[in-house]
């Protein structure tokens, strides 16, 4: 079926100018956040239709994973499980050679594994277009700066991370400003399989049966989370699909190449649209601090160890170029976009050497049997 960018993708955003990445939402410190804020400014920042963060029974239905309990106050506040952490890295199986790539730029703040999946609509299982996708989701598995990959899957180290997209597809360009938000931190496979990636099934008073169908693999490369002083950027490269990007890809918006402009939201004032998850980030003071007077700040890693972070997509038409430029006063032996390629260059390698196609190798990262869930799609 031929498809567009959906319809219902609004530019509600566009008006709020780059300030919004970063540092120019000086306010006045003698006036609470709230008071401060103008009906302008709410209406440049209103979200309707799709960017509307979901309840939990919208993006899962009841008993799903936004609804199921986050391991207690440590997954709540964003603290990892250690002890899981040191009983998956003592099995020796991940492709993370550690302390083989010193000099990485220190403007690389953070790289790893990015993972691309959608979730079709209530009760489609196979969607034949944009409009027939619920939602857009990124998992993000981080390894450390200084390691390369070599051969095999990624291994888990229960660090990964799950954020939602309210929208169904991917920002682009820069009047393109989707909000997203963390749903799960130091995560596991096993969280992921049993409260992400799996289908699920609910009962409703009008409709009946309702079914929600699993999330559906759209791409998987590497990542890097970089700063060019004001302004934060998340970076990919894909690696799969390995035939190059198809139909499904271009339109959720990804590219081979690309990158987001990345601000997070400063939970002291009124969110875009007032659209916000119950509770909020609980940051500690390290971070309160960070934001002084600011609206939004540029993301950091440690942003995202905190579960319900809302930071700001921005799209970037120019790839990952802006992206990727040398800093002046950064420390490392190459260019940021050097240790990218070579990133690139070491995931194809391993994917390739994993056994099946595209989906089962996808699947053999997160340890589950590719059999029970959709395959990478390339095509409506």
């Amino acid at each position: 079926m031929p498809t567009t960018r959906s319809g219902k993708e609004d530019n509600s955003l566009a008006s709020t100018t780059d300030q919004a990445a970063g540092s120019k939402h000086q306010i006045d410190n003698t006036a609470s956040p709230a008071s401060k804020r103008t009906k302008k400014e709410d209406d440049d920042m209103e979200i309707s239709g799709d960017d509307k963060i979901p309840s939990p029974t919208e993006a899962y239905g009841p008993g799903g994973a936004m609804e199921r309990k986050q391991n207690g106050k440590d997954q709540a506040e964003g603290k990892q499980d250690t002890k899981y952490t040191e009983q998956r890295s003592k099995n020796g199986s991940s492709a993370v050679k550690k302390g083989e790539r010193p000099g990485v730029p220190s403007n690389i703040l953070e790289k790893g594994i990015v993972y691309f999946f959608f979730r079709g609509r209530v009760g489609i299982d196979e969607p034949e277009g944009v409009d027939d996708v619920a939602r857009s989701y990124i998992v993000l598995r981080p390894i450390d700066k200084d390691a390369k990959l070599g051969e095999g899957t990624i291994g888990d180290a229960g660090n990964s991370r799950l954020i939602a997209i309210p929208k169904k597809v991917l920002p682009q360009s820069g009047r393109e400003r989707w909000i997203a938000f963390v749903e799960k931190t130091h995560t596991s496979f096993k969280t992921l399989k049993e409260e992400f990636l799996a289908s699920n099934d609910y009962e409703t008073k009008t409709a009946g049966t309702r079914h929600t169908p699993a999330a559906t693999p759209v791409a998987e490369g590497i990542y890097a989370i970089t700063t060019t002083g004001r302004e934060s950027h998340l970076a990919y490269i894909i690696t799969l699909p390995s035939g190059g990007l198809g139909e499904v890809q271009t339109e959720i918006g990804l590219k081979e190449k690309g990158s987001f402009i990345v601000s997070t939201r400063n939970p002291a004032y009124p969110p875009p649209g007032r659209q916000s998850l119950p509770g909020g980030p609980e940051y500690p003071k390290e971070i309160q601090d960070e934001f002084r007077s600011l609206r939004w700040i540029g993301t950091h890693p440690k942003h995202l160890d905190i579960v319900k972070t809302q930071f700001l997509l921005i799209g970037e038409s120019s790839g990952i170029q802006k992206a990727t430029e040398p800093q002046k006063k950064a420390e490392g032996n190459e260019e940021p976009i050097e240790e990218l390629e070579k990133l690139e260059d070491e995931d194809m390698r391993r994917m390739e050497h994993l056994k099946g196609d595209d989906s089962a190798s996808i699947y053999s990262d997160l340890e589950v049997h590719a059999k029970d869930y959709p395959k990478l799609q390339t095509t409506f």
